[in-house]
């Protein structure tokens, strides 16, 4: 759902006046976020907040019950270029049950730039080649999925996500399950994303060695954003789930370092996409 007045300066997304209801009951109410180009977002919040909720909306899984949104400038209804979008969703199996190598499961990140049955061109096979570098797995290309730890299975779907070259990437909670050593890869990696000027949101409980990378903390609690400003410790953001951070400001916020223009704060990103394979299912 779209509404006429233009969006932010700089915005790649806005959404105004969000919400989304499943089998009629209100699950997310007034959401209004904006996110800007080249910013790094943490979505946080206690399990049950609705912050994966709200990724799913924004992906595409549960449609918008009221809201204006822009993507990249132009009005969601009338937005098409999805391959300006990457998303990773909750930790699953990059496997999915059929037999395919890490390169074989990366390549199909390729699919949106190229006509289906179309043999890969030199310019996939590069992509697909850089997405591999940057999770550091190049030299783990030809073997099984299945054989990778969970964490490895991870940095495979974030390496998909990036062989299509999006400009803003959605992470639904990474580090969920990660061991420390596969969570500080993943870290590296979004970390050479960020510096590429991708737009990240990061869905997580805890940020981990994530934490050095965030821009903007958004702290959602009861379906609704309570805070909305500068990162957050963990002990932070417990107490923002114990508290009415709405009270403590989404007026006053510095939303990092990548802008110099006032901000506007209480807001979140929605994506709808056809932007992903098996794991889009899975649930929260």
């Amino acid at each position: 759902m779209s509404g006429p007045t233009p969006p932010t300066t700089g915005a790649v997304v806005e959404l105004t006046g969000g919400a989304v209801a499943i089998a009629g009951r209100p699950i997310l109410r007034g959401i209004d976020l904006v996110v800007r180009s080249g910013e790094f977002v943490a979505l946080m919040g206690a399990n049950g907040s609705g912050k994966s909720t709200l990724v799913r909306a924004l992906t595409g899984l549960h449609p918008l019950a009221a809201g204006s949104l822009w993507l990249f400038g132009t009005p969601y209804d009338d937005f098409h270029d999805w391959r300006r979008v990457g998303y990773v969703p909750q930790r699953g199996s990059a496997a999915s049950g059929i037999p395919a190598s890490v390169w074989e499961v990366v390549a199909s990140g390729r699919l949106t730039h190229r006509p289906l049955f179309r043999p890969l061109g030199r310019a996939d096979r590069a992509a697909i080649s850089d997405a591999l570098e940057v999770v550091g797995l190049a030299d783990r290309a030809t073997d099984g999925v299945s054989t990778l730890s969970g964490g490895q299975q991870q940095r495979v779907l974030i390496a998909r996500a990036l062989a299509g070259q999006p400009e803003l990437f959605f992470l639904d909670e990474p580090t969920a399950g990660v061991d420390l050593p596969n969570q500080q890869m993943l870290a590296d990696s979004l970390s050479i994303l960020s510096g590429r000027g991708a737009t990240i949101v990061l869905v997580a409980h805890e940020l981990g060695p994530m934490a050095p990378l965030i821009d903007r903390a958004v702290v959602m609690r009861d379906g609704r954003i309570t805070y909305d400003g500068p990162p957050l410790t963990h002990e932070q953001v417990h107490r923002a789930d114990h508290a009415d951070l709405a009270m403590v400001h989404v007026d006053h916020v510095d939303h990092g370092h990548h802008h110099d223009e006032p901000a506007r704060h209480d807001h979140a990103p929605h994506v709808a996409a056809p932007l992903d394979g098996p794991e889009r299912g899975s649930s929260r």
